[in-house]
């Protein structure tokens, strides 16, 4: 496998006004934004401290009579993208948007798992790896998380394609299990029973903020809407859950400062 093969590569917005959300995530995560010349998508490109670690293209209202929603995405890394896409539509996937060039940053494509949840997958063509994933790196995302309408086929599904594996499994009680799972000698996130009847299965991604306190702050300061939390989680670290203005929704993730 290419060495990238499995991993998060890249983070993805699609909002309806990616100013706007620029100035939002800028504020809640310290990012700095900048647009890339691109006539046929107006792109934006989020850096923390010097590094690229996401992006945000316009949501345009063809895209919206299509069903699709302001959210944000992940793409993860494959060695061919023409060969992974096919292989994974023979084992349920459905294709959403074709293997297609981006001219000087790689080949992608569009898909959902066979419970529906969308994701990108892409060949990079830079020699260099990507960081946008980095547990440890604030401004990062540090952990991706799916809820599943079936979470055992689910992981099942992209271990027999990424290489992904079990790790720890936490009891949930009644909800089921909370499954980390494992790639490239750590966690990268877990897959859990979808909690809300009737919900489509969907990612979830966090990013990492230096003080959950001073994140929660900013974020009501902006007119986010939090859904969960401030919750702790194992690591001394607490997670909240939030709708951005634009209507996407995402994680962050950080230490309570007073007990650091």
């Amino acid at each position: 496998m290419a060495k990238d093969t499995g991993d998060f590569i890249w983070y993805e917005l699609t909002t309806p006004d990616p100013l706007a959300a620029a100035g939002f995530y800028e504020a809640v995560l310290g990012w700095r934004q900048r647009p890339v010349e691109n006539p046929a998508m107006p792109y934006h490109l989020f850096s923390m401290a010097g590094v690229d670690v996401g992006g945000a293209m316009t949501l345009t209202a063809d895209m919206a009579a299509c069903g699709a929603r302001p959210g944000w995405l992940a793409y993860i890394g494959v060695a061919d993208t023409d060969a992974a896409a096919a292989a994974l539509i023979a084992d349920g996937a459905r294709q959403i948007v074709p293997p297609t060039d981006i001219p000087g940053v790689g080949r992608f494509a569009l898909l959902t798992d066979p419970q529906g949840a969308p994701f990108y997958i892409m060949r990079g063509w830079s020699a260099g790896g990507s960081t946008a994933f980095a547990p440890s790196l604030t401004g990062h995302c540090q952990w991706n998380e799916l809820s599943s309408t079936d979470p055992v086929a689910a992981l099942d599904f992209y271990s027999r394609h990424f290489g992904w594996r079990k790790s720890t499994a936490m009891p949930m009680g009644e909800a089921g299990t909370y499954q980390l799972i494992s790639h490239g000698g750590g966690d990268i996130g877990a897959v859990m029973p979808q909690m809300q009847p009737g919900a489509p299965s969907a990612w979830l991604f966090y990013f990492g903020v230096a003080d959950i306190d001073t994140a929660e702050a900013s974020l009501k300061a902006r007119g986010a809407a939090i859904l969960h939390g401030p919750s702790e989680v194992p690591g001394q670290l607490f997670i909240i859950v939030a709708t951005d203005p634009q209507g996407a929704v995402f994680g962050v993730v950080g230490p309570r400062a007073s007990t650091t």
